[in-house]
Order: structure tokens, then sequence, then C-alpha cells
């Protein structure tokens, strides 16, 4: 079976879904690889590279499309995929389902990486954690570059200068790894989540834990996420979470909620409560934002309050950022593979989520409840 891997269309995607390193676990499955030309590039891994782990660099586009399996970082270029091909990418199947409808118009076997389960045997696969972790990192160095001050506590001959208080709200993958970031620079770090659980994990990378006197018992499901709260939640939260925004210098927000708008946490009127010179990294801008005043991909100034809104952060650290997709789609793939092709294995709890369109239909539940379509009938 052959393996297409081509360059990524979306404006400013950087990373790649495969690298060098990658073939030879591939090839051992029994796979052919064949690169676009200049398709890692952008991400530090040139053709020569491919080649001397023994990938194929491709003619043309056409050449990648006619793979049997085609990985991509983003779905994209659906009129060029062919009828059985199998295609495994991301593809935000909840927040854009319309995206799995137009891959199943073109009658492939698609897989969303989104919808890896949290569960241990996948966590070697779980794309959405190794994104995250990047984007954590990355927040924090957004900040300490936007803040007009230093992040640690330095005593110099002119004096003692104090750390900078930073406020993590969201402890996920992409908050520890934000107060991880932020406490190695030497900042001062406070975090809140609405899962009472993962105080512990607050604890353990060396911040304080925010606790709110607010009703949490169903904040979570069953994969780990944080569920969505109504809105009189949303308002008490906000009142209560004022003061201690208005008592940082960084505010990083990570709150989302799979294919739903993220809530809006930090208002407009806690941004003006702020210091001036003062940042907010909004994480959730591709969903929303948590913060009232974040705009997608822009720089926003409030009360001499800087907000930023990126969407992509992975992209901007690309040599890493496909280091890990790669790692976590050649695993998600070799797990698909018996005796030498493809298998879908319906028993199978990670390929039975992530699978999300086969045979012209979208057949993801999920997804199905996303897009209003009625659930499948299926037959003994």
């Amino acid at each position: 079976m052959k393996i297409g891997v081509p360059t990524e269309q979306l404006p400013g995607e950087r990373r790649v879904a495969l690298v060098p390193a990658s073939i030879a676990v591939l090839k051992k499955a029994g796979f052919e690889v064949m690169i676009e030309r200049g398709a890692g590039e952008r991400a530090g891994f040139p053709d020569s590279a491919y080649e001397e782990k023994g990938g194929q660099i491709a003619a043309s586009r056409a050449d990648i499309f006619a793979a049997d399996v085609l990985l991509q970082v983003r779905a994209s270029d659906f009129a060029l995929m062919r009828q059985g091909q199998v295609v495994i990418a991301t593809a935000d199947p909840l927040g854009s389902p319309e995206t799995v409808r137009e891959l199943a118009s073109r009658g492939v076997t698609a897989f969303a990486l989104e919808l890896i389960p949290r569960i241990t045997r996948a966590q070697s696969m779980d794309v959405l954690s190794s994104m995250a972790t990047i984007a954590g990192y990355k927040a924090v160095l957004l900040a300490a570059g936007t803040l007009p001050r230093m992040f640690p506590l330095l005593t110099t001959a002119a004096g003692t200068i104090t750390p900078a208080h930073v406020f993590i709200v969201g402890v996920g993958v992409a908050g520890l790894q934000a107060i991880a970031t932020a406490r190695k620079l030497g900042a001062v770090v406070e975090a809140y989540d609405v899962r009472p659980a993962v105080k512990e994990q607050v604890q353990s990378v060396g911040a304080k834990f925010v606790e709110l006197p607010l009703e949490t018992g169903q904040a979570e499901d069953k994969g780990g996420y944080a569920k969505a709260q109504d809105e009189a939640f949303y308002q008490r939260q906000r009142e209560m979470m004022g003061r201690v925004v208005a008592s940082n210098d960084v505010v990083i927000t990570t709150a989302v909620v799979p294919g739903k708008k993220a809530p809006v946490l930090v208002t407009a009127e806690m941004v003006r409560r702020m210091a001036p010179g003062s940042v907010v990294v909004d994480l959730a801008a591709e969903r929303g934002g948590n913060c009232e005043l974040t705009r997608a991909d822009q720089v926003v100034v409030e009360n001499g309050v800087t907000i930023l809104g990126p969407t992509n952060l992975p992209s901007t650290v690309p040599y890493h950022a496909s280091q890990m997709y790669a790692k976590n789609v050649t695993t998600f793939l070799t797990h698909l593979v018996k005796d030498g092709a493809v298998t879908l294995d319906s028993n199978d709890e990670i390929t039975r989520d992530t699978l999300v369109a086969k045979d012209g239909d979208v057949v993801n539940s999920r997804v199905r409840q996303a897009l209003g379509l009625p659930e499948l009938v299926t037959t003994a």
C-alpha cells in the first residue's frame, strides 16, 4: 500500500503530517511512502531527509492523491481525493461537521484524529494533547515577549525586581504546560479549573490552585474533558474570578468544550480592571474566545491591556509539532493495519470513535448529531 503526504494548504500552516524518522516504521508495516516535493521544508525537513530514510519524492501532487492512504495535518483538497481512499487527518468534526460531510461525499474512508478516545492504549495517538502541549508552552513565550516587565524575581545592583504574576484559566494539557513554562521563567503562578480533581496536578507543577465556591460535581465528562455549563454558572464564575484576574500581570485562558463555542470567562470589565501593560493570551480564540475582547489572530489593546488571540500556535513551532504529530499519526495508522492492509474493526474503540466517513456516508454518531442527521440503522 502507498501512503501519500501532501503539502499543507491552509494559509500559515507550516507543519507536515510525516517526518523522515517515521518512514522506517511504516515501511516495516508494509507501506511505501511518497512525499510531495517541499512538503516538509517549512517544518525543517528537506526532501533529501525523506529520501535518505527510504521515502519517495512524488513527481506531482496528483501522484500523492492517488495513494491508498492520505496523511494530512488538516483535511483539505477534497476534490483531489478518490473513492475508497483512506484519509487520516484532523478535520474539526464537531466544530465544523460540514468538513466530514464533504469527505463522505468523496467516497473516502476518513478518520478524524480529534476523536481519539482518552484511554491508556491511545495515549501515543492523542493529537490534541500533543498540540496542546506546544500551545501552552508558546502561549507563555508570547506573553513574556509582550509584557513590559520580566518574569523572574531578580536581585540586582539596581534593586530588586519582583516576579510577574500569571493566572492560568483551564488546566488541561495546555494549561499544565503553560504553568510549567511560566514557573521555569520565574513567575508566580495561579491556576483555576472548573474540575476540582485537577488541584493536585496544579500543585505538582508549582502553582497555587484557585478555589471558587461553585458547584462543580458535573463539570467533567467520561473522557476527561470539561463539560459545558449553563450561563448562570458562568456568570457566578466570572463574578468570583474578577478579583483574581485583576491582580495578575498575565492571564492565559485555555477553556474549550469540544464542538461548542468557548465560554466567556474574562469580560471586558475584568480586562479594564487589570493594570496597564498586562497581557491576556486566549488559546480559545478559534472557538470564539474565553475573553470577551478576543479577536482571532488579532492584537487588541484595551485600556493598556494587550489581548492576543492566536489560533494555530503549534504551527509556529513546526519542527517539533510535526515530529509529535507524525508519531501520533504513525501509531494510529499501524494500529489499523492487519495482515498488510487497513482493517476496520468496529469492536475496537479507537477505530470506532475516529471513523467519521465511509462508503459515502457520515458514520460517526456524534458528527451525525452535529449535522442534524438521524442515527444510522445497523443490521445484524
